[in-house]
């Protein structure tokens, strides 16, 4: 009799349907007709009766509840076997509930065992004995991160249900920085000195919590980057019992404080608490801070990936981003002294245009087509100008579908302008001025130091970076045939079939890896990158490109084969290109569909012919000179990061194996069962 058959369709033990494909052949095992039972706790085998082989009652008991066991996991309405932890309000596995309780049981008892244990004999007063007993933070610090969580949790949740006090109110009223408090209060007081008359209140996280005696807690008080004391006195607390409340505080909480300005005699500036309350409180260990200026949050992969815990942690961080955002506005308003207008472009395209990179690509449902996102907002910029806005930038990010390492993640920032009636030559000197001045504003000078490698790397490279102006420029194609001794063909046949055998073979000859397809461009761009770019320590630029690699940019007004370009690079990192923008049609058209045939040869970043902006030159665009920047990179060298993750606010990151098994464990469960 077929096993499925077997079981009574009475039974709240039969199993799902999709349980017997994953099920082993167990109807063959013999089971004599005397050992059959039929109940609604164990299933009914039949099976041909043999001599050889019998089994134990016992084993049918043990089949049975094993079945059972798979039966209930593979109840849909039972959520993978997950159960509510009370405690901390999480979905965990019964096993993993089952050692919380155990865990807790134990704390319990320990705990109730030294309440219960007599107090230790001393000579001292009898008042001694009124003392309060030590803070419990202390200990804590010892516990396991998943031990604290639990004992902080709850904590919180009795706060929660008793409001007593409430740990997340909706309000606190902040009446001074703590910027503006050092700046007010720093040179104003004196050691031991204190403003009764005067009464501030401030927020920010506690980082580091000490106490002399009961009477006398001190805090760190950290916000805007800025430190300052909190020097919690018995005598001075004036809202609720000073014990219950101080007992609260963890490192990590949220605390506003309304109190007195004052130093101590160490002439540490403090905040001298009439009233202290938890604002928002940390449920999480708080790294414990090291001594050195980064802090005690130092793995690299979990800091791009709790950047929340690395500002909380790291400072120099917080200052990455500071700077940043002081590079992006002197950007902005550099362009808008100069009447530019900033615009904003869609993220979405048909075509992927405007650069040579390959897309991402998404889906619109209801469009029920593939969409692009941006490369480059190019295109939009010029047929902005066409329309008449005749100098307009744009900041904002791009997404290219390529590696990721130490300069290039697949999202980053671009700035973009296009300005009429200017060209390349006009454009380099306002790159020249702009970022020259941008470097001054923000550190100070026009000298930087960069570690290309990392600034803690023994034996790493230190560039020294000069950007005073002028910057030195390199023509293309001279500055190859000097560094590699030969002589390119004319510059109108750096597209032909004879120059892509003559430059493949000298990228072979001199070790260039070029990845098919290894076209003329291709080829030329590699060289150029192993013999010209790493002689780009200080800003510099590359000019004198080949037509065939700018299918956007203007002919060269003088040298026919060659574009009116320029690269910018600095540190051997390219920040900035720009052209004499091509405003002919005919030759526009031309050069597109020239990059749709490098498409269909196997070239993922060549561009696709644009039908749209097509259209739009041939309504006219004026003479143009177009610009483009990439903010991160610059970023990188003013704050002397090696990586880009370190700019990057949230940087794209591999999944950790942790997080893989993660992720496929409950698929795993689920198969299996």
């Amino acid at each position: 009799m077929p096993f499925r058959s077997c079981l009574s369709s009475s039974s709240p033990l039969s199993l799902p349907t999709r349980l017997w494909t994953r099920l082993p052949l167990l109807h063959t095992l013999p089971f004599p007709p005397q050992q059959r039972q039929s109940s609604s706790s164990s299933f009914l085998l039949a099976a041909a009766p043999c001599k050889k082989h019998t089994l134990p009652s016992s084993h049918h008991h043990r089949l049975a509840k094993s079945f059972t066991k798979m039966a209930s996991s593979t109840d849909p309405n039972s959520s993978v076997n997950m159960l509510k932890d009370d405690v901390t309000g999480e979905m965990v596995s019964k096993s993993e509930l089952k050692r919380r309780q155990k865990q807790r049981q134990k704390e319990a008892e320990k705990a109730a065992k030294a309440a219960s244990a007599p107090p230790p004999q001393t000579s001292s007063s009898s008042s001694a004995d009124k003392k309060k007993p030590e803070s419990s933070a202390a200990g804590e610090e010892e516990l396991t991160p998943n031990q604290y969580y639990e004992r902080r949790c709850r904590t919180i949740q009795k706060l929660r249900e008793t409001r007593n006090p409430d740990p997340y109110p909706h309000k606190f009223n902040v009446s001074i920085s703590l910027t503006d408090f050092i700046s007010k209060y720093e040179s104003k007081l004196q050691p031991g000195e204190h403003l009764a008359e005067e009464s501030v209140s401030v927020a920010g996280r506690i980082h580091n919590m000490r106490s002399s005696g009961q009477k006398l807690r001190f805090y760190d008080l950290w916000g805007e980057g800025v430190k300052i004391q909190i020097m919690a006195q018995l005598q001075d607390h004036e809202d609720g019992d000073f014990f219950e409340t101080h007992e609260l505080f963890r490192r990590g909480d949220i605390v506003g404080v309304v109190g007195m300005p004052g130093k101590t005699k160490k002439g540490e500036l403090s905040v001298l608490p009439k009233s202290i309350r938890l604002l928002s409180p940390n449920l999480k260990m708080l790294p414990k801070a090291a001594q050195n200026e980064k802090g005690g949050f130092t793995d690299q992969e979990q800091r791009y990936r709790k950047r929340y815990l690395d500002l909380i942690m790291n400072n120099h961080v917080r200052d990455i981003f500071v700077k940043r955002a002081k590079i992006i506005n002197y950007v902005r308003r550099y362009l808008d002294n100069l009447g530019f207008l900033e615009v904003e472009t869609p993220m979405m395209n048909l075509i992927a245009g405007g650069a040579t990179a390959k897309p991402f690509v998404t889906y619109h449902n209801d469009l029920k087509l593939d969409l692009f996102m941006r490369i480059a907002p190019e295109l939009y910029l010029k047929e902005l100008v066409v329309g008449g806005l005749d100098r307009v930038y744009e900041i904002g990010r791009v997404f290219r579908n390529e590696s990721i390492d130490q300069t290039h993640n697949p999202e980053f920032s671009i700035c973009e302008f296009y300005m009429a009636y200017a060209d390349m030559y006009d454009l380099m000197d306002m790159t020249e001025s702009m970022i020259s001045g941008l470097v001054k504003a923000v550190t100070g000078g026009y000298k930087i130091k960069y570690h290309p490698d990392g600034k803690d790397v023994e034996g790493g490279r230190e560039f020294e970076i000069d950007f005073s102006t002028p910057w030195k420029r390199f023509d293309m194609i001279k500055e190859l045939e000097k560094q590699l001794n030969v002589t390119f063909p004319p510059a109108d046949q750096l597209h032909t079939e004879e120059t892509r055998k003559f430059l493949s073979d000298l990228a072979e000859k001199h070790g260039v890896d070029c990845s098919e397809p290894r076209t003329c461009s291709r080829l030329i761009d590699k060289l150029t990158g192993e013999f010209i770019e790493n002689q780009c320590i200080n800003p510099s630029f590359i000019v004198g490109h080949p037509q065939v690699m700018s299918p956007l940019a203007k002919r060269h007004r003088d040298i026919p084969g060659l574009c009116e370009r320029f690269e910018a690079f600095v540190a051997t990192k390219e920040i900035c290109n720009a052209y004499t923008e091509l405003n002919d049609p005919w030759v526009q058209r031309a050069n597109f569909e020239e990059q749709a045939k490098q498409k269909d040869a196997g070239d993922d970043e060549a561009q696709a012919v644009d039908h749209v902006f097509l259209d739009a030159l041939e309504h006219g665009l004026p003479p143009t000179g177009g610009w483009g920047m990439g903010i991160d990179r610059l970023v990188m060298f003013l704050t002397d990061s090696a990586s880009i993750k370190e700019v990057l606010a949230f940087p794209a990151n591999k999944p950790l194996p942790a997080e893989k098994k993660s992720e496929e464990a409950p698929l795993a469960a689920a198969e299996s069962s």
